[in-house]
């Protein structure tokens, strides 16, 4: 059982586990529902209004219901973009990103506080691991962003801060529990996770057989210009993470989507586009069932950290145009929020920054 400050974590509880702990407490399994559909509802225990007063201080003794407090929230004036900065219950902060598409609102959210993996041009990789987000705190960011617009989320992202497949078991329950119909009954199909390509991962992903949409994060087309961004490649080359995206595949019938970060005189010259393309057939049109390839292209995030600069938009079209002539399906990725730095990793940084000043 999860506990936050000597408590038990309710948010991250599953019905029966709440149905065991209830019982625990001397009360009827049934209630287990009623308390649960609260919750995901963004209410606290003293909101729960059809379950008696001994009960909600029963649970008040010994559990909690911890939701992300909203520290900053910016709007986008151009397309109503909305960047939350979350704050937990231990005084970290976390990114999560509302945005609206014609087929319903979108949630981007983080996995972990910090990240590991060290992809030189992230934002959200330096300082590096700080601690990985429980259940609780995957879902309380839907939670909370879907209380605070007053609309419902209908599709996440899980492409915030982190590698969600490095907080695996957590990430597993997140998905159970976010599509409960007791609760925010978000489907599966309804949900994508990014991975940088921790191949065991996604071997052990593609044994739970779930309906998520899979992207990895590639950003290269070969060994050496990846290995000098993501770290992770010197572990797991590009023929074995492709190799692993066929079993999923294969598993799953689950389209794959490649994420790649246009870097100016990094990997964004015609050359390199057709060098993407050869490698993405060669490496996935192995297996006999017909791989379906799509690319999404994104200029990279300039930070300041990292020295990266953005391609130019002549160097974006032409790259796409070169993919999608060679029989890769490319598109660039539409990007929203420009004017509020909704990209991951860079509110987070400017809080720690600002933190770090005040403390001198």
């Amino acid at each position: 059982m999860l506990t936050v400050n000597g408590k038990a974590d309710l948010l991250s509880m599953n019905i029966p586990e709440l149905e065991e702990f209830l019982c625990l407490l001397g009360e009827p399994k049934y209630r287990a529902k009623q308390v649960f559909s609260w919750m995901h509802r963004g209410v606290s225990i003293d909101g729960m209004t059809d379950i008696s007063k001994k009960l909600r201080e029963k649970l008040s003794e010994t559990a909690l219901v911890d939701f992300p407090s909203v520290e900053q929230k910016l709007v986008s004036k151009l397309d109503g973009t909305v960047k939350y900065l979350f704050g937990l219950h231990d005084g970290n902060v976390i990114e999560s990103v509302f945005m609206r598409y014609k087929h319903g609102n979108t949630i981007c959210i983080s996995s972990e506080v910090g990240c590991p993996m060290g992809c030189k041009f992230c934002a959200s990789t330096i300082g590096g691991l700080v601690r990985r987000l429980s259940p609780a705190e995957l879902l309380g960011q839907v939670i909370a962003a879907q209380r605070d617009m007053g609309e419902r989320i209908s599709n996440i992202v899980m492409m915030g801060i982190g590698e969600p497949l490095d907080n695996f078991d957590n990430t597993l329950k997140f998905l159970s529990l976010v599509g409960d119909p007791s609760g925010l009954n978000i489907g599966s199909r309804h949900i994508s996770l990014s991975t940088c390509g921790l191949v065991d991962k996604i071997d052990e992903l593609a044994r739970h057989d779930l309906q998520i949409t899979l992207s990895i994060s590639l950003h290269a087309a070969d060994d050496e210009t990846r290995s000098s961004i993501m770290p992770v490649n010197n572990k797991w080359n590009i023929e074995s993470l492709l190799d692993a995206c066929r079993r999923y595949f294969a598993a799953t019938g689950r389209r794959i989507s490649f994420e790649y970060t246009l870097i100016a005189g990094k990997n964004d010259s015609p050359e390199y586009a057709k060098r993407l393309a050869h490698t993405l057939k060669h490496g996935l049109y192995r297996s006999s069932k017909p791989f379906p390839i799509h690319v999404n292209l994104i200029p990279v995030n300039e930070v300041e950290e990292s020295g990266f600069s953005r391609s130019s938009g002549d160097a974006v079209k032409k790259f796409c145009e070169i993919l999608n002539s060679l029989g890769v399906n490319a598109t660039v990725r539409r990007k929203l929020g420009g004017d509020i730095n909704a990209s991951c990793g860079q509110l987070r940084r400017a809080k720690l920054k600002a933190d770090s000043e005040a403390d001198e």
